[in-house]
């Protein structure tokens, strides 16, 4: 719930981006001094996201403005060729949460784990629905292609078992900042609930605040989490997607994401290989000897292609 503050108007303080919608947000002390407040920024700025830490000035009982933005230790985004959505800033983790009913699509996971890769900031497949025996099975042999790509993962069952998930998952988040991520239909907002038992009174309350009583559907916002699932820790819930643009990452970046390209690299005839139909391509040549997966390929070439169209 949105608290009263007992700082005094008018104090400069140190707080967190807690959630964001738009050009509205809401902020928290960072020291605890008070709760949350909805807060407007400078010349209606809107390169701010959650998890970004600022210097705020209190007005009045209930509002807050931003004076100035923090340094950032790490920053996810996604963007088109037209506009880019900042996700979450200060983060040390991600978890992308996967499940086999419905399939997830692997297309999107490479998005999500190459803007990840270039941020950055290390990532955890979640796979969820695990009790949906035979839709985990379907989905073990690329779920073991990226266990074997050295990215941790965690088999969950979020609406079937919360106590396991929160145990599973408890001294991963232990204090650190972890932004969730995952496509429509993967069960993220069950999962958020086990972790937080009061996520929707939460979210209901952040929701009123930001849309002064309109109805906010969806935005990301940041919770604590309590200290018996894991202390000292922060978790940012993002909306489901159903796209993921990278056109901020580069060609060099692309390919340095995909971790098992990296000591290939360097090999082609040519110095600036596309990977794709040049002759003598070491990458390629590892595709067709089964060394390096040929879906992965396939993927990462539409997603250079699709940079260049």
């Amino acid at each position: 719930m949105l608290t009263r503050p007992r700082a005094a108007a008018g104090a400069l303080e140190e707080a967190r981006v807690v959630a964001a919608f738009g050009h509205r947000l809401v902020v928290r002390s960072r020291t605890g001094a008070w709760g949350e407040r909805v807060a407007v920024t400078r010349a209606r700025r809107n390169d701010l996201c959650v998890g970004d830490e600022v210097r705020v000035r209190l007005l009045g009982a209930d509002q807050a403005v931003i004076e100035s933005l923090q340094p950032r230790r790490s920053l996810l985004q996604r963007s088109d060729h037209r506009r880019r959505k900042l996700l979450a800033a200060n983060v040390e983790q991600a978890g992308v949460v996967i499940a086999g009913e419905p399939p997830f699509s692997e297309a999107l996971l490479m998005r999500v784990l190459i803007a990840l890769e270039t941020a950055g900031i290390a990532a955890a497949l979640l796979v969820n629905k695990c009790d949906r025996a035979e839709a985990r099975r379907a989905i073990e042999p690329r779920v073991a292609l990226y266990r074997g790509l050295g990215y941790r993962l965690f088999d969950l069952a979020a609406g079937a078992d919360a106590a396991h998930a929160c145990a599973t998952l408890g001294a991963w988040l232990a204090g650190r900042t972890t932004v969730l991520l995952g496509q429509s239909g993967m069960g993220k907002s069950t999962l958020v609930n086990a972790l937080v038992p009061d996520a929707d009174q939460r979210t209901q309350a952040i929701s009123a605040a930001l849309s002064s009583g309109r109805h906010t559907t969806t935005f990301s916002r940041m919770f604590e989490l309590p200290a018996a699932v894991a202390p000292d820790a922060r978790l940012i819930d993002t909306p489901g997607f159903q796209s993921f643009g990278l056109a901020h990452v580069s060609d060099w970046q692309r390919v340095h994401a995909m971790r098992e390209f990296v000591p290939l690299l360097g090999r082609c005839r040519f110095n600036d290989c596309r990977h794709r139909d040049e002759p003598d391509c070491a990458i390629r040549a590892a595709v067709a000897d089964a060394a390096i997966d040929a879906t992965r390929h396939r993927l990462f070439v539409q997603i250079g292609e699709e940079a260049e169209a």
